[in-house]
């Protein structure tokens, strides 16, 4: 499993110069020589020199682990859980919904629904294990200001409804009593990031947070392209900042055994006199998360198709935008 730069015996002014030169783990600073790090990081020669021994350290300490595959495939069925989307078409082909302990990244244009299902999935995580929920919390980070208060609002409120009507049991009138749009409120919290340094270190601090908070079982960035807009020109730099932001994002989804939900935009790629809309941020992002959803327009139509699965094969299904919620067409 990678480890983080966070985790070495280093000061924390070193750490954060790291971190925001986009090295995220040791493995980034493997091939790197004390000269090129100092300059790309702003560390003085003797800190260049001390982080690097400290990577030597660390990596020379671990002693490899290993399990089979079928291991490996049986303790996949065993913990597979999802949470579910409120469109019964789309839960079908993902599985039963967006899977925990992996990455999934939803991506289109502005105003398709991206920020809609984002939202749907905080209020659904909340959903009690009597009704095949996981009774659980989220941290939503907003980088684009797209978080709207009375929206989650009125999700909570269908939420809280439609469960109410399926209530038979005991146990499941019972944790009515707990599932309330008051609740739902306080089990999601907010982070506001302007820029891609306050993106790197709010999720340099999530695994603090979420050991204090054992509870989260989702954490949504909605989006992880906009921050990294002032990178364009600055290729090198965005590619390593994003391959480490990757990294850490799914070592987190894994390790917490938490689903991992991010929003990209599309650009326009350009090859002669041929174009063609695609998602942003380039191929080695597009190889980070597990499951890669595209959100459309077909005419007047809202499509949902999985481009990229692991386990499942690509599929388009209808959804709409209610005032309940992300729902089947």
């Amino acid at each position: 499993m990678q480890r983080p730069v966070s985790s070495l015996s280093l000061s924390p002014s070193v750490k954060v110069k790291l971190v925001g030169a986009g090295f995220q783990f040791t493995s980034d600073l493997l091939h790197v020589d004390a000269q090129q790090l100092s300059k790309e990081a702003g560390l003085t020669q003797p800190e260049a020199q001390e982080v690097l021994q400290g990577v030597r350290r660390a990596e020379e300490g671990g002693a490899p682990c290993s399990c089979t595959a079928l291991e490996l495939l049986q303790k996949e069925e065993e913990e597979l859980r999802t949470i579910v989307t409120f469109s019964s078409q789309l839960d079908a082909a993902l599985g039963g919904g967006a899977p925990v302990g992996r990455m999934t990244e939803v991506c289109g244009v502005p105003g398709v629904g991206k920020t809609q299902l984002c939202l749907q999935l905080a209020v659904d995580v909340q959903v009690p294990h009597c009704f095949g929920g996981l009774g659980a919390q989220v941290v939503y980070v907003d980088t684009e200001g797209g978080f709207r208060l009375q929206r989650l609002l009125d999700l909570a409120a269908a939420a809280v409804n439609h469960c109410s009507l399926l209530a038979e049991d005991q146990e499941q009138r019972v944790a009515m009593e707990t599932f309330t749009v008051e609740t739902i409120l306080s089990n999601v919290f907010v982070v506001r990031c302007h820029d891609y340094l306050e993106l790197l270190a709010e999720l340099h601090l999530m695994p603090g947070f979420l050991s204090a908070h054992p509870g989260v079982r989702l954490l949504v960035v909605d989006s992880v392209a906009s921050p990294f807009r002032p990178l364009l020109d600055e290729l090198s730099q965005r590619t390593r900042l994003l391959s480490g932001l990757a990294q850490q994002l799914v070592a987190m989804a894994a390790s917490r055994d938490m689903a991992v939900v991010v929003t990209n935009q599309m650009t326009t790629r350009v090859w002669g006199t041929h174009s063609e809309v695609v998602p942003a941020l380039g191929d080695t992002w597009g190889h980070a998360a597990a499951i890669r959803l595209r959100l459309q327009w077909e005419g007047p139509r809202r499509l949902a198709t999985i481009v990229k699965s692991p386990c499942h094969r690509v599929s388009a299904v209808g959804y709409q935008i209610t005032s309940e919620g992300f729902r089947d067409a």
